[in-house]
């Protein structure tokens, strides 16, 4: 069966999402972990922990393409066409629940409140983003862009 004609499996979106999460993910800890360490404003470390996700989320995609021998430029286009819808999404669903539960952007990295939000922000956002990457990829298009040039 050809996905494109019928829609992506769910096994496939959630593969693609969980691809996407795992970047997401490195870079949103990360962007927490360095804003809250080094003092920053709320704002400034809801900020640098997207720009690290898209980094990471891009990276990872981009490591997989490079080795099926495409060019430094072109697995860049492959990542950000790939990635961008689904990091987004992503992003805005798991900033949006850690900065609505109160008391989780305040608290410090000893804190369960931190770490547990943290987590609970990341799984809400791929139960959220797997029927956009679903959506996305039965019309060839987000991730379905990297399976034209390796294989998870």
């Amino acid at each position: 069966m050809n996905e494109h004609q019928h829609g992506a499996s769910w096994s496939t979106a959630a593969q693609a999402t969980l691809h996407c999460l795992t970047g997401c993910a490195i870079g949103e800890v990360l962007g927490m972990v360095l804003g809250t360490a080094l003092g920053l404003h709320n704002a400034a470390t809801v900020v640098l922990s997207i720009a690290l996700a898209f980094v990471f989320g891009y990276a990872l995609t981009m490591r997989g393409v490079l080795k099926s021998g495409l060019a430094f430029a072109a697995a860049f286009k492959v990542a950000l066409a790939a990635d961008t819808v689904s990091i987004a999404v992503m992003e805005v669903i798991d900033n949006t629940v850690v900065v609505a539960i109160p008391g989780a952007m305040d608290a410090g990295l000893s804190s369960w409140l931190f770490w547990l939000s943290l987590a609970l922000s990341l799984a809400i956002a791929f139960v959220v983003t797997v029927p956009v990457n679903k959506w996305m990829i039965g019309r060839g298009r987000g991730h379905a862009v990297v399976h034209a040039h390796h294989q998870h």
